[in-house]
């Protein structure tokens, strides 16, 4: 089948791109951005690119049009495809239909750690023989990859998903994740984000009680149990086995920490496991947690995962380490929501004490931060940070970044312009520091520019 992907340099497309490849099929595509990284590795898997939505691109005549979300009614091609009565359908379902279809698929939702979660799953099994196949919303380091359809020479029954909830494509708003038909499927958290396309908490919650409804009765749901808002969710209707964790009373899975940053797990009252790793945070223990869970559902024993993730070497952009000058570190994190930023910040004071500066950089780029949804709550999720730079224009985000921060007081500063954020920083830093920059973006290759300037 010769198919052709509309926005296929999304991290999802890109990925069912390299996939569709490996199963067999033609894949061509577009989108409005073709450059580096992405290009590159799908070109390399032999994919041939186009810059742009042209009309023009129906005379390929592939046999059908698989299109991402960020495809809008308008867009020249959907509207000439439309027009001419040609097949089409969403990502997602071409995934569920195309490669999930006879997999045990195990599913990781929530609104945050969703990438890690799925890298620590795949890690444990692929380091327990599974050699499953995945779908990643980054680029586990164990792996070197984002997506692939099976180990190599191995057709693996296995496939681990990121399950994200947000919107399936224009003319399918369900979320994403319903089309995976999960029999393992984690529901790390769930709050309120995308407030581009959900008017409130409850209307996420409705769709996490979708995915709750695809679920067979075979399969399982490991749930966080310190969360009320997935409390609600299971309490609309559940007809799988359920498996809980986290640190209230009465969950089958929580941990017993250690000084030295390992763990033990345990199940059901009996310590079963101990973590001993480099990761910080009290949200990967509880990914991990979660990954362990979902692990035994399909036959990993609970100390074999655990020493599993021993090894396990987190996730490009999550905490990565970009470089260090003048005995001053410099990281890149992917935290966008005051939550994932609060406890990203939190990790690291967590692991380094109150002995050395954390310096926290911020680009608020996100849809839901560019609504102003989340910035009553910025000052608050920076609270371990000695120092606080944000980066964004009010034109760009519509709110005032510096009034945001101003509760912060002297310690947040707010700049619209690139290089003087830069200096501000490189001025600021010294030795000891640590530089933790946070954006969903390319945010204009600070990390590079702020190791440039130290090094000055």
């Amino acid at each position: 089948m010769h198919i052709h992907i509309l926005g296929i340099c999304g991290t999802f497309m890109g990925g069912l791109a390299v996939l569709a490849k490996q199963a067999g099929h033609r894949v061509t595509g577009c989108d409005a951005n073709v450059y580096p990284p992405m290009s590159t590795q799908l070109e390399a898997q032999g994919i041939e690119l186009i810059q742009g939505y042209g009309a023009e691109q129906v005379q390929l005549k592939p046999d059908l049009y698989v299109v991402g979300n960020v495809v809008t009614r308008g867009n020249p091609l959907i509207e000439e495809i439309l027009n001419r009565s040609l097949p089409y359908v969403s990502g997602p379902q071409w995934i569920g239909e195309h490669i999930l279809r006879n997999k045990w698929v195990l599913a990781v939702a929530g609104t945050h750690g969703k990438t890690t979660t799925s890298a620590m799953l795949a890690w444990i099994l692929e380091d327990a023989g599974y050699a499953p196949g995945f779908l990643i919303g980054g680029v586990p380091v164990n792996f070197g990859i984002s997506a692939r359809l099976s180990g190599p020479g191995v057709d693996s029954d296995f496939f681990v998903i990121e399950a994200d909830e947000y919107d399936t494509a224009f003319f399918d708003k369900r979320s994403k994740f319903v089309h995976y038909h999960a029999k393992t499927a984690i529901l790390n958290n769930l709050e309120y984000d995308h407030a581009d396309i959900f008017p409130d908490l409850a209307a996420i919650e409705t769709q996490f009680h979708h995915l709750v409804r695809t679920v067979p009765g075979i399969g399982r749901l490991v749930v966080n149990g310190d969360e009320a808002s997935l409390q609600r969710v299971l309490q609309r209707g559940c007809w799988s086995e359920r498996e809980t964790f986290g640190l209230s009373d009465g969950v089958n899975w929580t941990l017993r920490e250690h000084d030295d940053g390992s763990f033990d797990v345990i199940f059901n009252g009996e310590p079963s496991g101990t973590v001993r790793w480099q990761l910080t945070g009290k949200h990967n223990r509880a990914n991990a947690l979660a990954a362990i869970a979902a692990a035994r559902h399909v036959g990993v024993p609970v100390a074999q995962a655990a020493q599993s993730l021993a090894s396990f070497q987190s996730v490009k952009r999550r905490m990565e380490v970009r470089g260090v000058v003048n005995e001053v570190t410099v990281y890149d994190d992917f935290a966008h929501h005051p939550t994932a930023i609060a406890t990203t910040v939190g990790g690291l004071r967590q692991k380094l004490g109150q002995a050395s500066r954390i310096l926290a950089v911020l680009e608020p780029r996100s849809n839901t931060m560019k609504l102003g949804a989340m910035k009553d709550a910025l000052p608050g999720s920076l609270g371990d940070a000695d120092l606080v730079f944000g980066y964004g224009s009010q034109q760009a985000l519509g709110w005032s970044l510096g009034d945001a921060l101003a509760p912060l007081g002297q310690r947040a500063s707010a700049y619209e312009d690139l290089d003087a954020l830069v200096a501000a920083i490189a001025a600021a830093a010294r030795p000891g520091d640590h530089i933790v920059v946070m954006s969903n973006g390319g945010f204009g290759g600070v990390h590079q520019k702020i190791l440039q300037a130290l090094a000055r």
